[in-house]
């Protein structure tokens, strides 16, 4: 099937599967709250999927020393580019978007906000069987960053008991929701909970206003460098759409795109 052939399907496909749908640098909130969520691959051929067997939290590899406690990006000097979505919306589309990464041999980190995880459980295996990454993006997807030390609390909590019971561990990366960087009390509230390290991000897509395939694109491809950590979203069709084109932007500058961990451990 050619790239374009696939690019038509597949954005057929996401658009038909949202259409039934039910109604993370810079500092400060910001993100708009309206709810989250290639070519046949030239890219290394896909690493096997590792099943971890229920309630087995997989094992990863020890990050390096002197992280901040704040992560934007990973080293400029390798060819590592972490694509992170936010975990919300129609699961249709995001098992479509999964398996589009995985046909291009990449792998991507999820942070998965607790309500869709109450609504669609079965997603949380499905990402890490598929070898990618999930952390946490809060309970409900509230302006984390507004709200009192008890309820910003509860709202990582929250998602982080959903993420144990559903997979054995909570994650390794936790995300303030409609916020680019945490506050200085969510950080602290964040490590309290069991997460050092606050994962935004250098590279925002914007694909959560919806301006078209060719714009995620478009916007993604101009500001990505070796390192970067973009922000992208589960349940909108025009990121579906683009995820191709991106994959195969990324591949013709030599970069790959890999889990967060990968990325600040390679």
């Amino acid at each position: 099937m050619t790239f374009l052939h696939r690019r038509t399907v597949l954005r057929a496909a996401a658009g038909g599967a949202l259409a039934g749908a039910a109604g993370a640098g810079v500092s400060g909130c910001h993100e708009d709250g309206t709810p989250p969520h290639a070519q046949p691959s030239r890219s290394p051929a896909a690493k096997p999927r590792v099943s971890v067997p229920p309630g087995a939290p997989p094992v990863l590899p020890r990050l390096p020393a002197g992280l901040p406690a704040q992560i934007e990006h990973g080293p400029r000097q390798g060819h590592g580019v972490a694509l992170t979505f936010h975990g919300r919306g129609d699961a249709k589309s995001a098992l479509a978007l999964l398996s589009e990464v995985e046909r291009a041999g990449a792998r991507v980190t999820v942070l998965a906000v607790g309500d869709w995880l109450d609504a669609q459980p079965q997603m949380a295996r499905r990402v890490l069987d598929g070898g990618h990454e999930l952390g946490n993006h809060t309970m409900r997807h509230l302006s984390i960053c507004s709200m009192g030390a008890k309820a910003a609390y509860a709202e990582i909590t929250e998602c982080a008991d959903r993420l144990r019971r559903l997979t054995g561990g909570i994650g390794r990366w936790f995300r303030p929701s409609r916020a680019r960087r945490a506050t200085d009390q969510v950080a602290q509230l964040a490590r309290k909970a069991g997460y050092p390290h606050v994962l935004s991000y250098d590279v925002d897509s914007l694909d959560f206003t919806d301006p078209g395939a060719e714009a995620v694109r478009r916007t993604v491809l101009n500001a990505v460098r070796p390192g970067s950590v973009v922000s992208l979203h589960f349940g909108h069709p025009g990121t579906v759409a683009a995820l191709p084109a991106i994959l195969d932007g990324l591949h013709r500058r030599g970069l790959r795109a890999v889990t967060t961990t990968e990325l600040l451990t390679r």
